[in-house]
């Protein structure tokens, strides 16, 4: 089950609506302030949840009258984000595979949150990436093989999540590794490119970040 979720954060409506066009979800979550771009984007959320601290009353009054749309209000003071609350909604209601919108571009604070919220999803088996009109960001814990015509840019960043990362090698890109550990605070594997037409990273333990990007 696939599930679409837009956050509050910066989203560039031009990038979202072409993104967009030709994927389809099992479900749509709109999380608070985030309901005004999917207002822009006119997508027909299943769930909108949130303290609705940061979305106009009418637009909520809107939507609420349209028929099969859940709302799952929450108290401002709470342990737990928005976007990890919706993340929630989703999981609960079987998504296993998750894009998010609007994670990024706005409180440099919830940006970083939002990568965190990605381990927790990789922890529960669920698929997740944060996508904007730049970047593609996941999380790996075990090897992976990219191909040049699927890849988000031109740029493949790797960083650790966790304190180390050990036995990375990187083959068929322009920069290769071979069983080289990494520790937080390194920038050793940032803005790599594929040299060939597939390349693949492999490591042993750890957790990275990995991010797809163009200028």
């Amino acid at each position: 089950m696939t599930g679409l979720i837009i956050t509050g954060g910066s989203i560039d409506c031009a990038f979202a609506g072409a993104f967009l066009k030709d994927r389809t979800f099992d479900m749509v979550i709109a999380v608070d302030g985030g309901l005004a771009a999917v207002k822009r984007l006119d997508i027909r959320p299943d769930a909108i949840v949130g303290d609705f601290d940061t979305v106009k009353g009418e637009l909520l009054e809107e939507y609420g009258q349209i028929e099969g749309i859940t709302f799952e209000q929450h108290q401002p003071e709470k342990d737990e984000t928005d976007t990890e609350l919706a993340l929630r909604t989703a999981m609960e209601a079987g998504v296993s595979d998750m894009v998010i919108l609007g994670a990024t571009g706005g409180r440099l604070d919830h940006s970083i949150g939002n990568i965190h919220l990605l381990y927790a999803c990789l922890q529960k088996g669920v698929k997740a990436s944060i996508v904007d009109e730049k970047n593609r960001l996941y999380i790996l814990d075990q090897g992976k093989t990219y191909r040049s015509g699927e890849v988000w840019g031109k740029y493949i960043s790797f960083l650790p999540l966790t304190e180390e990362v050990h036995g990375i090698t990187l083959k068929g890109f322009k920069y290769p590794l071979t069983n080289r550990d990494i520790r937080i605070g390194t920038s050793l594997c940032i803005s790599n490119e594929l040299e060939a037409e597939t390349g693949a990273i492999t490591f042993r333990d750890g957790v990275l970040i990995c991010v797809e990007s163009h200028d």
